[in-house]
């Protein structure tokens, strides 16, 4: 009954301040990887870049399997399952996760150049893209899979400050090793490229070994592989069977999202650049309600896995209410001292008075942004999957994708438009998943049988 009530009595700020820190560091040290690598070359940049997006697909796999494990899990643990079954989920997420890490590997080393030869590329361009993805990608495939794998186990027992910390030293090496790499200290040879892929592989292999010893030491967490070979078919698609649609929605935002750059690129340089900045620093609200959000996944699944779903139904309006009232409130700050923050990214008049514009705009976006974060992790966490997955892919297309069009290009509000197309495909979809939370239909969804 004890660790019923330790894991259920979990403080909610235990769990979501070290969620968005991690967040936020994240964003820090992506700027600081970008900032470095732009100053050693411009080819550098765009051959990373380029793959990048083939890395997030990558990730989104692992995220099937590492999403699929969170929520289920956490439902266990609420309902105090024996050890041999949550160990049974442990087991099962890693033995999946490390197979299709291995196909992705085999995948990186023999298809890259074949993908890379569908487009039109400098040398060094080329050059550039094949070694990063070879290295980070093929080589590091089963340390980001782990790594990714480790952390969710670990939060999901109430552990994210630990998963912070390991993070934070992660990409503390990612960043000293890239200027290792790049600048030439101590007499070191000028590895480029190479040496930046090679800085974030040797950060995910650090990660795993750190993260594996932190679970073997905590006496709660249960994960023996030595007994994956028990572990029976039913754990890998109850994981799967939430992990799958999860995913698919979050792919379905991401193309969303290109769609809608697409669009904004017919409208010219001004408009791209723009969005990109906003974006880069609504990045700074938005993390409060992604902790958020991941936190509340938690704390629902234990209430719902322990059977107080009456709970769970109540202190999610009192969490909403705070991440929101934050989020609201950065942004009005962030309206407030406009021009300073701005000026960071650009001076250019006409570049300028678009990014404020977008700015007061993205109080609508991160009012919405919030509602939609918090009440969907909370849905999910309660077991309820199939409803905001297939809601969320038709408000993405059918909502923020069509009045982006419209708003934007039929009506010829320009970027400002495609932005209140997203502002308005956010809050509606946060405000139908507060009434699908108030419906109660979420109560029969739970994981548990």
């Amino acid at each position: 009954m004890s660790d019923k009530i330790s894991k259920g009595a979990l403080p909610m700020r235990k769990l979501c301040l070290p969620l968005v820190l991690e967040q936020l560091f994240r964003i820090l040290v992506a700027s600081a990887d970008t900032i470095m690598l732009s100053s050693y070359s411009g080819t550098a940049v765009a051959g990373v870049g380029l793959m990048a997006q083939y890395n997030f697909f990558l990730l989104l796999l692992f995220s099937v399997i590492a999403t699929g494990t969170s929520i289920v899990l956490a439902q266990f643990i609420g309902a105090e399952k024996s050890r041999e079954e949550l160990n049974a989920i442990s087991c099962a997420s890693t033995a999946m996760i490390s197979g299709v890490a291995v196909l992705l590997t085999i995948a990186v080393f023999t298809g890259t150049g074949k993908l890379l030869s569908l487009y039109t590329l400098e040398d060094e361009v080329r050059t550039a893209a094949h070694e990063y993805f070879v290295i980070f990608c093929g080589f590091g495939a089963i340390f980001n899979a782990l790594s990714l794998l480790q952390s969710a186990i670990l939060r999901c027992y109430g552990h994210t400050k630990e998963a912070l910390y390991v993070t934070i030293i992660a990409n503390i090496i990612n960043v000293v090793g890239n200027a290792l790499s790049l600048y030439g200290f101590f007499g070191l040879p000028i590895l480029g490229v190479k040496g930046v892929a090679g800085a974030s592989l040797v950060s995910m292999i650090v990660s795993c070994i750190i993260l594996q010893h932190i679970i073997r030491r905590k006496q709660d967490v249960c994960f023996d592989l030595r007994a994956w070979k028990k572990t029976t078919a039913k754990y890998y698609k109850l994981i799967l069977s939430v992990g799958i649609p999860t995913a698919s929605e979050s792919l379905s935002y991401n193309l969303s999202q290109i769609v809608i750059m697409a669009i904004i690129s017919t409208l010219g340089t001004y408009a791209m650049s723009a969005q990109v900045f906003t974006r880069s620093i609504c990045q700074y609200v938005y993390i409060v309600a992604i902790g958020m959000g991941a936190a509340c996944q938690i704390k629902a699944g234990y209430y719902v896995g322990a059977g107080e779903s009456q709970i769970a139904y109540k202190k999610m309006f009192g969490w909403s209410a705070v991440a929101t009232s934050v989020s609201v409130s950065l942004i009005l700050l962030f309206n407030l001292f406009h021009t300073p923050i701005i000026h960071l990214f650009t001076r250019e008049p006409e570049v300028f008075e678009l990014v404020r514009r977008l700015l007061v705009l993205s109080i609508l976006v991160e009012f919405g942004r919030s509602l939609n974060l918090i009440w969907i992790g909370g849905l999910k966490g309660a077991g309820d999957i199939r409803f905001p997955v297939l809601y969320g892919m038709f408000s993405n297309w059918c909502i923020m994708v069509f009045l982006s069009w419209l708003l934007g290009l039929k009506l010829g509000w320009g970027v400002a438009g495609c932005w209140l197309g997203i502002g308005l495909d956010e809050t509606t979809r946060g405000i139908v998943m507060v009434f699908r939370w108030i419906s109660k239909r979420w109560m029969t969804k739970s994981l548990i049988r």
